[in-house]
């Protein structure tokens, strides 16, 4: 069974509730037990491809590419031995 968040209308309490996907999406909070609705989540939205938009990953062979700007190296340094 899925696990649902819920948050209450009137105090604002966020709950978790194990519902059965038949159930009605109906809740009451379990601290002033008033109506509570379910929250919904956005499902995360990756573009992988060709380069249609500037946010996505491109190939390195992609024309309009650019590649990375490379990070300066740390100087070594040498010590000078003292006799």
């Amino acid at each position: 069974m899925p696990i649902y968040e819920y948050e209450c209308v009137d105090c604002g309490h966020r709950f978790e509730l194990k519902q059965s996907y038949n159930d009605k999406p109906q809740a009451s909070c379990p601290q002033c037990k008033k109506k509570a609705k379910r929250v919904f989540h956005p499902a995360p939205v990756i573009f992988k491809g060709s380069g249609f938009y500037v946010t996505d990953h491109r190939s390195a062979e992609s024309p309009t590419s650019k590649p990375a700007p490379e990070s300066p190296k740390p100087k070594s340094e040498t010590k000078k031995s003292t006799d």
